[in-house]
């Protein structure tokens, strides 16, 4: 699958989700919802992927994970929260360059509509 294709089958399963459940729920439970419905269309989905930090070729254990891999593709990071700040992206953007993967979503499900909070990352790598 190319990255765009498992992208667009997130967005669609977060909206879909999102309209059931609406916003004002913890960002568990969304994710919880999330990787059922992912899985349901049959992705593979890694959930708190460990992360760990590359400095001077050492592997730096500091207690990073990623949210969610969707087929090995895309990192989504999931909010819930009033506000998307500065800080969120340049996580997922630091998440997308220690992983070398190409692109990224930042789902902020704490919306009355989702598509106010779907942010699209991309690595230039």
């Amino acid at each position: 699958m190319h990255p765009n294709d498992v992208s667009g089958q997130i967005v669609d399963a977060a909206m879909r989700m999102h309209t059931r459940l609406g916003p004002g729920l913890l960002e568990s439970a969304y994710e919880a919802c999330l990787v059922y419905e992912l899985r349901k269309r049959g992705l593979n989905v890694a959930c708190h992927v460990p992360l760990p930090v590359v400095y001077d070729a050492v592997h730096i254990q500091v207690g990073y994970r990623v949210d969610m891999i969707v087929a090995d593709l895309v990192i989504v990071e999931l909010k819930a929260v009033d506000a998307v700040h500065p800080i969120h992206r340049a996580q997922l953007l630091s998440y997308l360059r220690l992983t070398g993967k190409k692109l990224g979503l930042l789902l902020n499900f704490n919306e009355v509509h989702l598509k106010d909070g779907i942010i699209r990352l991309v690595n230039e790598l």
